[in-house]
């Protein structure tokens, strides 16, 4: 292969993102304490510490003294200070010489690529449990000082991959755990399931050790290395880490690395064909970072990325002081690609770490809760907490939750209760909120109110709360992800990001941060110089790859995404070369399923061609299945075609079709109408509005007790009694709204009493008017009218005995109840 100068010659792509960075050392100091700092709400030209050297000679350094420097006295100023280590940037004899020297180890216009974020990152004096976390803090403290300055897009070098080699022999787990079970397992099962089973008095994720041997297997292979049984986790953590041995140590993690080494030599190898067409091999760790850069976090004061993987702790790395650290309880697991995925667990912030979120909000008036979530299933309600800065089920300063396929908005103002309501919710019939990633975004100011936006698109829907003031917000709530703090209310779901600002996003900010993306990505640069040009005749096609962006997505799978062909050499063009039936490999064979390009028929040519930013070969993306784990899966590609060379893919025969289940003779030919349906009749029955408060909030109440499915034989007593209370508040709003009743029963007496009121002739006016509007008239198939009146007058009837004696306003409640039993009757659950 050719060399290339790289700094004239390499592609550049300017996306949102950050570029692998080469580390520079500082000189070294292992001195430091935990993070104390106090809130830096505004430049304060104060300083940490007690300062009282010369003020900060620009705006600038007040930047640097209030975003930077106050922030890391505490962790670097042991050692990096006035006479002491070089650089001195946390000297606290003049922050104008600190400044100075931090602007030497700080990169202002891309803060990840900052000397200080390497050092931190690599475990120098890392204050967390997470280097990462060090890391990303010490990136924020850098991108609030820079500011402005910092660049919004930063350009990614392509550049050849550190190796080139063909996909290579390996091994795969099998698709059955009988092997897993009989070598393995047992260990697993003898010594590990006091804690990682799922059955645990204590139970601790993941759970290779389950009684479930599915589940087991699932969760043991990312600590399996089968190519090298030594460097499986299970071993490192019994030799080197001593964790839970059960007899010896050494011994234990012998006996585990024979177990695995068992099962690993009983695995057939997996070959690539030697026919087939295929790029060069790549891990994803050889691609090349794409983390979510290019995002708008100027105004960001807590933010969770959930890189640590491991642990009971999710930092905020916002380098907004106090950190609002989160423990995470209960059911809970760490997403691989960065994420937390709540399944009955929660994530808890401390009271007084929370009250930032007071402080700095209410400096504003406004306020952002951003989220890259994933709900569980569409099934929630309460509704369901996903963010909830509150105090209680009934007390609140703000919430984001989930009711069934709605997202829903709580804030406590001026203008609400202490519980945030009413609520601001999505259009039932949008279904916005559904159980996939999404990029949620909530906003509040004293302009617009709250909005709602959905992967960059603002959902329209309007608040009807007049907006106020954040006055009566609480600061001794306590910010809780998954539950509310009572740990009622729970939400499943994977987070993969969350940040909360105190200003209100506009949409170009918000769209901005939507096409940033998430979690941990990288460009696999697959070569495939040897394909196009074997002979090597052609020194521009030395340096020809196919590019994908590609994530792991959770912790089963990868996410592979828009592939483009580009030549890192600038002066080559491609010229009319086929690609026909691309395909993704992974370990030494082609995947089983997510073949989303075997389709593509194109040509690489130059009237395509840019050689800045390729050629696309597909806008699409697919998801493959995780196998050994992100350091260890090996992907490649292979073709039907490329330029010269073919490799046809025969298909197999699919098997024929099974022959189907007889059908079932007795399905019933009628249903019932479902919970929104439901909601949607009574509306058009009475005259009420579906938004009027009160049958609002019965509707809400009683939502998860209504018919989710249209199938009669899954109707319950219990749907019926759900149905009479939305029956019963909205007839009570028809009845007690005067305009409306009159227009709907023009010629019955709500002022008479029962005696004269319900005469035969009054009984006519309310019942014949209500029937028409319940049951239509003229169709095909209906109940008889002359049977439901019958059971409608034996009710008012009953309703009537008092006489002489009822009570005043009595007409008005038979009213009420007549219009409930008609509305609430099968007529309107039948359909």
């Amino acid at each position: 292969m050719t060399s290339k100068n790289k700094s004239s010659l390499a592609n550049t792509l300017k996306l949102s993102s950050a570029i692998i960075i080469s580390l520079a050392f500082l000189q070294g100091c292992t001195d430091g304490g935990p993070n104390n700092s106090p809130v830096n709400e505004l430049p304060d030209n104060g300083g940490g510490n007690n300062y009282s050297g010369p003020p900060p000679a620009t705006d600038d350094v007040q930047r640097f003294q209030t975003h930077f420097w106050n922030n890391v006295l505490d962790k670097c100023g042991n050692c990096h200070n006035e006479g002491g280590q070089s650089p001195t940037f946390a000297r606290q004899d003049d922050v104008n010489l600190a400044y100075a020297e931090a602007n030497t180890v700080a990169d202002l216009n891309s803060p990840v690529d900052s000397r200080l974020v390497a050092k931190v990152g690599g475990g120098h004096n890392c204050w967390l449990s997470s280097n990462q976390a060090c890391a990303d803090t010490m990136t924020s403290y850098i991108s609030n000082w820079a500011g402005d300055t910092a660049s919004a897009t930063t350009e990614i070098v392509l550049t050849d991959p550190p190796t080139l080699s063909d996909p290579g022999a390996t091994k795969t787990f099998p698709d059955d755990p009988a092997l897993f079970q009989s070598t393995v397992y047992p260990l697993l099962e003898q010594y590990c399931a006091g804690c990682h089973a799922d059955s645990a008095s204590t139970p601790i994720s993941p759970f290779f050790a389950s009684s479930d041997i599915n589940t087991a297997y699932s969760a043991a292979k990312s600590k399996i290395n089968l190519d090298t049984p030594a460097d499986s986790r299970f071993v490192v953590r019994l030799r080197s880490e001593f964790h839970n041995c059960w007899d010896d140590c050494t011994s234990d993690s012998n006996e585990m690395e024979a177990a695995i080494q068992s099962f690993s030599d009983s695995i057939q190898v997996e070959e690539l064909d030697a026919e087939a067409v295929h790029s060069k091999a790549l891990t994803l760790l050889d691609g090349i970072p794409a983390s979510s850069g290019g995002r708008y976090e100027a105004d960001a004061i807590a933010t969770w990325q959930f890189k640590a993987g491991s642990g009971s702790t999710a930092f905020d790395t916002s380098g907004v002081e106090p950190a609002l650290e989160l423990t995470l309880n209960g059911e809970f697991n760490w997403v691989g690609g960065w994420g937390i995925n709540l399944n009955g667990g929660s994530a808890r912030g401390s009271t007084a770490n929370s009250s930032k979120l007071h402080d700095l909000i209410k400096a504003t008036n406004e306020y952002t809760i951003e989220g890259w979530i994933a709900p569980a299933n569409v099934t929630q309600e309460g509704p369901a907490r996903i963010v909830t800065y509150s105090g209680g089920s009934n007390t609140r300063n703000f919430t984001l939750g989930q009711t069934l396929y709605n997202y829903n908005f709580l804030n406590r103002s001026t203008n609400s209760d202490a519980n945030g309501q009413p609520a601001l919710s999505t259009a039932d019939a949008d279904e916005r909120l559904q159980a996939t990633l999404q990029h949620i975004v909530v906003t509040y100011d004293p302009v617009n109110g709250r909005r709602i936006y959905v992967n960059g698109e603002y959902t329209g829907d309007v608040d009807g709360v007049e907006p106020g003031t954040l006055n009566d917000w609480n600061d001794t709530y306590v910010l809780v992800l998954g539950a509310e703090t009572d740990n009622n209310d729970k939400w499943s779901g994977v987070i993969k990001f969350l940040s909360i600002h105190n200003r209100a996003l506009n949409q170009e900010q918000i769209t901005q941060n939507f096409e940033a993306g998430v979690g941990e990505r990288f460009y696999l640069l697959f070569n495939v110089s040897e394909v196009i040009d074997p002979n090597d005749t052609d020194p521009g096609v030395n340096d020809a790859y196919i590019v994908f962006e590609v994530a792991q997505w959770d912790s089963y799978s990868y996410l592979f995404n828009a592939p483009f062909f580009i030549s890192l050499d600038d002066s080559y063009t491609p010229n009319n070369i086929p690609l026909i039936g691309m395909s993704i490999g992974i370990n030494g064979k082609e995947a089983t399923v997510g073949q989303a390009y075997r389709n593509i028929d194109m040509a690489l040519d130059s009237a395509n061609y840019n050689a800045d930013s390729g050629q696309p070969v597909s806008t699409l993306g697919t998801v493959i299945a995780l196998e050994k784990g992100s350091s260890s899966d090996e992907f490649f590609l292979t073709f039907e075609q490329l330029a010269d060379q073919t490799n046809v893919r025969i298909e197999a025969e699919p098997l024929p079709l099974p022959t189907p289940p007889d059908a079932n003779p007795v399905s019933p030919d009628i249903g019932v109408r479902t919970f929104e349906e439901i909601y949607a009749t009574l509306s058009q029955i009475t005259g009420v509005s579906m938004n009027n408060a009160n049958v609002r909030n019965v509707y809400l109440t009683v939502k998860q007790q209504l018919p989710t499915k249209e199938d009669i034989e899954s109707f319950l007593s219990s749907h019926q009694m759900g149905i009479t209370q939305m029956a019963i508040e909205y007839c009570s709003a028809l009845m007690d709204d005067t305009s409306l009743r009159s227009s709907t029963f023009p010629s019955f007496d709500f002022n008479g009493t029962v005696g004269s009121a319900y005469d035969s002739a009054g009984r006519d006016a309310l019942i014949d008017p209500l029937l028409s509007r319940v049951m239509g008239t003229g169709l095909a198939t209906q109940p008889v009218t002359a049977d439901v009146k019958t059971e409608l007058n034996a009710l008012i009837d009953r309703l009537t005995s008092c006489a002489g004696s009822c009570e005043a306003g009595r007409t008005v409640k038979v009213a009420k109840a007549t219009c409930a039993a008609a509305a609430g009757s099968a007529i309107t659950l039948v359909q």
